[in-house]
């Protein structure tokens, strides 16, 4: 066992000596920089999307790799402390696919812009239990389908998202234009980051923060957590399950965003890899770096 863990701290420094041209260190940043500064976990998360292996026992890094052989299916995970400013640590496979309920929070901070009065029984059903004929109810009150695509993208756009296009019609007749909207990983937890510092976020925030117990898995196992999931099928019936949200960091607050479509296509199967995400990163916490809005 010794030799093995030695062998495997051995592999690690082989991969951080080949990713020093690309990284600024495996380290502590020799200039004391602490934004410059690159940790085994920060070249790891990278190094993993150029198929390099970092496998240092017990870190977060180790523990996504050991995950990973355990698993059949495509999945991944962005990190990123709350204020949006800092490096963002990214693993996995999995990198876009269709938003689902997940953009019933933009949604939610869209509508209640709108029209302050908007229904409340209509914002807590969309969030807290991800009611699709509450959010279709926000939807519409955003006027016209261009206007209500539009109302959600702005609010993704001041999130720190530049790149998501929200749809204004359906793709698919039997789910929401919004829930079809393309969201990445690292577009999603970007907003996270930056969800806290939006205004007039804080409705959509309680909310997060008062998931049904059945919805409570992945994020949901970490105290005071604020998230959203989303799932659905594709196609050919294999859902794709995600989440999005804030928990409390040693540091501060950190913004993550999981993704899973197993191979089986079952919707469990995804819940499930959430579930292990969200243990793996509690193991892990801290590793990672929490951060707050700008006063």
């Amino acid at each position: 066992m010794f030799t093995d863990r030695i062998g495997r701290l051995g592999k690690a420094l082989g991969a951080c000596t080949l990713a020093l041209a690309l990284l600024t260190s495996c380290g502590a940043d020799s200039s004391g920089d602490a934004a410059e500064a690159t940790t085994i976990t920060e070249a790891a998360s990278r190094s993993d999307q150029m198929n390099l292996e970092f496998t240092l026992p017990g870190t977060l890094a180790a523990g996504f790799q050991e995950l990973r052989a355990g698993v059949r299916g495509r999945f991944g995970m962005a990190i990123m402390p709350v204020g949006g400013k800092e490096r963002m640590l990214t693993f996995g496979d999995w990198t876009t696919g269709p938003a689902w309920s997940t953009m019933k929070v933009p949604l939610v901070i869209a509508a209640q812009r709108r029209n302050p009065s908007t229904s409340t029984y209509a914002m807590t059903a969309a969030i807290t239990s991800s009611d699709n004929a509450a959010a279709d109810t926000l939807w519409q009150g955003l006027g016209s389908p261009q206007e209500a695509a539009k109302a959600v993208e702005a609010v993704l756009r001041e999130g720190g998202d530049s790149t998501t296009a929200v749809p204004a019609t359906r793709s698919r007749a039997e789910h929401s234009a919004f829930g079809q909207a393309e969201w990445s990983l690292t577009e999603q937890a970007r907003f996270a980051s930056r969800l806290p510092c939006l205004p007039e976020s804080e409705t959509v925030l309680e909310l997060m923060a008062e998931i049904v117990p059945n919805h409570r898995w992945g994020l949901g196992a970490f105290r005071g957590a604020e998230f959203k999931g989303g799932w659905g099928p594709d196609a050919s019936g294999d859902y794709l399950v995600r989440q999005f949200g804030i928990i409390d960091g040693p540091t501060g607050k950190i913004a993550i965003a999981f993704a899973a479509q197993p191979d089986s296509g079952a919707f469990s199967d995804g819940m499930n890899v959430l579930d292990k995400m969200a243990t793996l990163v509690s193991e892990h916490l801290d590793e990672l770096t929490g951060g707050k809005c700008p006063s």
